[in-house]
């Protein structure tokens, strides 16, 4: 048999227990050991339902358990630091939700954490980023299908106006932009290979709630590239990503929630015509838990390096000061 990489769940996050335990349970490198929650009846009744072997009623208690390789951490935002410090104290690789931290300050006082465990891994979980839909992308951009890319445009939004939910609370990191935003700054960083050179923002908040629920960014790239964005907490639900080149147009119909049991198209239009490329059912958070523990496994590089993490944030902090002064600020 493979080793398996042995995880523990910080949490019963429900992004954890509809989405990502069941995926990590059908990993060829990972299996999902023990579940934590402050409510010990909580995890109790989450680990029966998905078939863990043991349960916390404390994140101390998991991180303790020998038995864990890893960690994976979908606690809200202003969690994800210190608890992945927690993480790696205790001796464990940690996988953590995006975005990795509440600001850039805070994304590096991990990163120099990180530094004292040089033996363990930690990634920021951009799940979308291992969905072969993004490697086809990928893979027509550098073989010149659609000319040279010069704009890539993002729209991601739902429709949640609940404030007792955790992505609408000021101070924890809620609102639109570090919920859904993350992405639609992360794409085109992933698809340039480079970062911006200046950004700009537009942001409406809720009245009530002080969340952003709406905003709008602008980032300019090297060489006259350009990126743009809408995200909201309080839009019809829709995501989309076009990415337009000198030569032609991929439309990534579903970007980030690429359903797992539903085949995931993406369109290409340049002077040839109209050709659609379809992926059968995949499952992008095993992929995910997958590639992080294989790393594990053979000691390399995680997929994703934390660097990667404090760019998006840098971007995210650029954001919000370019909204507050109305104008554009550098990326430094």
């Amino acid at each position: 048999m493979k080793r398996k990489i042995r995880w523990g769940i910080l949490s019963t996050a429900k992004i954890a227990t509809e989405k990502v335990i069941p995926a990590i349970q059908q990993g060829e490198y990972s299996e999902v050991v023990a579940i934590c929650s402050r409510d010990i009846t909580k995890a109790q009744e989450v680990a029966g339902n998905l078939n863990i072997g043991k349960y916390y009623g404390s994140y101390e208690e998991l991180l303790q358990d020998p038995d864990i390789d890893a960690v994976y951490n979908p606690l809200p935002n202003h969690m994800h630091v210190p608890w992945t410090i927690k993480a790696l104290e205790a001796g464990k690789h940690v996988l953590c939700e995006k975005p990795i931290g509440l600001n850039t300050e805070d994304a590096r006082k991990l990163v120099d954490e990180t530094l004292k465990y040089p033996h363990l891994k930690v990634m920021e979980a951009f799940m979308y980023r291992f969905h072969p839909q993004w490697h086809q992308v990928l893979s027509l951009i550098r073989n010149g299908v659609i000319g040279e890319v010069r704009s890539v445009h993002s729209i991601f939004s739902y429709y949640n106006d609940d404030p007792a939910n955790i992505r609408n609370q000021m101070g924890i990191g809620g609102g639109a932009l570090m919920d859904i935003g993350c992405y639609c700054i992360s794409f085109p960083r992933f698809i340039y290979g480079e970062e911006p050179e200046a950004v700009t923002g537009l942001m409406d908040t809720d009245p009530q709630m002080h969340t952003d629920r709406l905003t709008s960014g602008l980032m300019k790239f090297s060489s006259g590239k350009s990126a743009s964005f809408t995200c909201s907490t309080q839009l019809f639900s829709f995501q989309r990503t076009v990415i337009s080149g000198t030569g032609g147009q991929i439309n990534i119909k579903i970007p980030v929630n690429a359903p797992p049991a539903e085949t995931t198209t993406i369109e290409l239009i340049n002077n040839e015509g109209v050709k659609e490329f379809s992926f059968t059912p995949v499952d992008q958070y095993t992929l995910e838990a997958d590639a992080f523990s294989l790393a594990i496994l053979e000691d390399k590089p995680v997929p994703t390096p934390l660097d990667d993490a404090i760019g998006n944030m840098k971007v995210i902090d650029a954001i919000i000061e370019s909204v507050k002064e109305n104008r554009w600020i550098n990326i430094s």
